[in-house]
């Protein structure tokens, strides 16, 4: 598997996932119909021109979900027992149709799992960043991974 287990995390490694994405109508078209959300200003063209932002803003769902997606095949494929929590997400510049995303992730705390001896407990830091280099989406994810057999 391409994931990694706990004891392949060191504190402070930064991540640079290969993976870039255009984002597309389609793409949220979809997050916003799946997840019921009818907010004019990812749905309605001529609503979202009328806004500050002047054009449709992508669903923040989509950029989250897509940030956190990108980084799997790099951190916890293969090797993730669970995901038990995300906190701290800021999206602090909208994304707009026709953005690419580039992502990365950073190793900001670890330690060994009380509950389960098999396994350990890993934070990663999630960044998202646009075709400008802004940031538009970060947050934090706690995943509980597989530890190397012994």
């Amino acid at each position: 598997m391409a994931g990694r287990a706990y004891e392949d995390f060191t504190v402070g490694e930064v991540i640079v996932h290969g993976l870039h994405r255009t984002v597309t109508e389609t793409d949220n078209l979809l997050i916003s119909t799946l997840t019921h959300n009818p907010q004019p200003l990812h749905l309605d063209a001529e609503y979202a021109a009328g806004t500050e932002f002047g054009r449709v803003v992508v669903n923040g769902l989509f950029t989250f979900a897509l940030m956190v997606g990108a980084s799997v095949e790099d951190t916890t494929l293969g090797t993730l027992v669970a995901n038990l929590g995300y906190d701290a997400v800021t999206m602090p510049k909208p994304v707009f149709i026709g953005d690419t995303l580039r992502f990365e992730t950073t190793v900001i705390d670890k330690r060994e799992s009380k509950s389960w001896p098999t396994a350990g407990i890993v934070t990663f830091q999630h960044r998202a960043f646009n075709q400008s280099g802004e940031m538009v989406c970060q947050a934090n994810r706690t995943a509980l991974m597989h530890r190397k057999a012994a």
